[in-house]
């Protein structure tokens, strides 16, 4: 290796570990007050704080990597320029190609490596991190009960409309299912208010409901007698309900059973999955066409009813050519026939809308891993004239202009994503989108920055203002002397 190249090297690793371990601490501590609620009154010990995070740690390098690469180009160009090392350079008859070309090398192995990391690590810790999360969440099932859902506790479906007080232990506007041993929720309990007594030690919850009713369903042997519906309806001041804590409170923290996610699977396993799945949605398709044909009636219809006339005349209806009781049969039928075949519709229409938010999902989860080597090289042909342009190094200049470059790129990508999650472009292009944009942009500094030229034209520019106002107060200097 030149010496030139181990020096501008040597200089960008130091500035290029200096931000990635800034950028990644205060990753890290925003990860911390994000999850502050899982973690926080929950008796963990260090450990398991600490395993949390290290978890999570490496689902935050697709996004600190890019920055740490943009700001430590920006920086370090900037301070050769500012030094004039680069005028030094130049001077030598070494080109700004020349002085980058080590830096690329090492940049093109950061993003090999960086793909390595997105297919085997990152699903890992994806994988690591969220059944932690979620062994975590049954610690406190009494801290588990979310607002506006129905939780599941136990032998209790349990929602609230709104908590407060300390430590969130008053409820308003309870609404309890009880499971049935047998399946199936036959009870119902609603109260208007509700309030949560135990400690943490007690493997009781108690949970007092106040203003409440009672409904319990009537299962009737007689099945004529079902469709009744009969139940039985009690009124409550105050009832208590004692949940056992004891399943919930004996954790195992190392349980791995949950692995049903996009952010766990590798980039072959997601091109398995996405087979599957779209080998699986054409299937269901396909059926659901067939169905809504059957639901028809168009393949029975010749059969149940035969008209005493085929010729029908205009303005007259269909029904005219049967007699009163047939007219509402075939009537009744064929309401019957369309609201069903309304609400088989709207039902699978929603099915195939979720299969089809996850089959995207899969296909940016697959694109991402590659977007991440991709957006390494690119954004250092952005940072890296850039900073040889602006001539400006430290934690300035160059800090404002990668965050404002950052931002534009990483917000780009979000929009993108989550336009792609609901079908509207396809996932394909929202994830190289971001990418994409910033490629001609890399090209046009990098090109500047060869040629000696600055950030934009505004020589030329000004040039051509100040002739034409040259002109014009000419030919009015003229005119006046005439």
């Amino acid at each position: 290796m030149k010496i030139l190249d181990r020096y501008i090297l040597t200089s960008f690793l130091k500035t290029f570990f200096s931000v990635f371990i800034i950028l990644m601490f205060i990753f890290v501590l925003q990860t911390i007050w994000l999850y502050i609620g899982e973690l926080a009154g929950k008796d963990l010990d260090v450990e398991v704080i600490l395993k949390f995070l290290l978890y999570f740690s490496p689902k935050l390098v697709p996004l600190v990597l890019p920055l740490t690469i943009l700001v430590s180009s920006i920086m370090v160009f900037g301070a050769f320029a500012e030094n004039y090392e680069f005028a030094a350079m130049k001077s030598s008859g070494i080109s700004l190609q020349r002085a980058m070309r080590g830096l690329t090398v090492f940049i093109v192995f950061v993003s090999l490596v960086a793909y390595f990391f997105a297919n085997n690590v990152i699903p890992a810790a994806e994988f690591k991190s969220i059944n932690l999360r979620k062994n975590i969440a049954q610690l406190k099932p009494a801290m588990a009960i979310t607002e506006g859902v129905f939780n599941d506790l136990g032998d209790f479906n349990i929602k609230v409309a709104k908590k407060s007080g300390e430590n969130d232990r008053y409820l308003t506007d309870v609404i309890i299912h009880k499971k049935s041993p047998n399946g199936g929720n036959h009870t119902v309990i609603k109260a208007k208010s509700g309030e949560l007594a135990g400690s943490t030690n007690s493997d009781v919850l108690s949970l007092i409901l106040n203003e409440g009713n009672y409904y319990d369903e009537i299962m009737q042997s007689d099945y004529s007698k079902r469709a009744r519906k009969p139940f039985m309806k009690s009124y409550f001041d105050e009832y208590v309900i004692n949940i056992d804590l004891s399943n919930f409170n004996n954790v195992d923290l190392e349980d791995e059973s949950y692995s049903n996610t996009d952010g766990m699977l590798k980039a072959s396993e997601l091109r398995e999955s996405i087979d599957s799945f779209s080998v699986a949605y054409n299937t269901r398709m396909d059926q659901f066409r067939e169905n809504m044909y059957s639901r028809s009636g168009l393949r029975t219809i010749t059969r149940n009813f035969k008209p005493k006339d085929t010729t029908v005349a205009i303005g007259n209806s269909v029904l005219d050519q049967f007699n009163a009781y047939d007219g509402a049969q075939i009537a009744n039928l064929a309401l019957g026939t369309i609201n069903s075949a309304k609400a088989h519709l709207s039902m699978k229409k929603q099915e195939f809308k979720n299969s089809t938010k996850q089959l995207n999902k899969f296909e940016i989860a697959l694109h991402e891993k590659y977007v991440l080597s991709i957006a390494c090289i690119v954004l250092f042909f952005v940072g890296a004239p850039l900073g040889a342009i602006i001539r400006k190094g430290g934690m300035g200049l160059p800090m404002v202009v990668a965050i404002v470059l950052f931002l534009t790129y990483h917000f780009i990508g979000i929009f993108a994503k989550n336009s792609a999650e609901d079908g509207s472009i396809s996932p394909f292009v929202a994830t190289w989108l971001s990418t994409w944009i910033m490629l001609p942009l890399g090209i046009f500094l990098t090109y500047r920055a060869t040629t000696d030229q600055g950030l934009f034209i505004f020589g030329d520019i000004s040039d051509a203002f100040r002739r034409l106002f040259k002109k014009g107060k000419f030919g009015k200097s003229k005119s006046d002397s005439e």
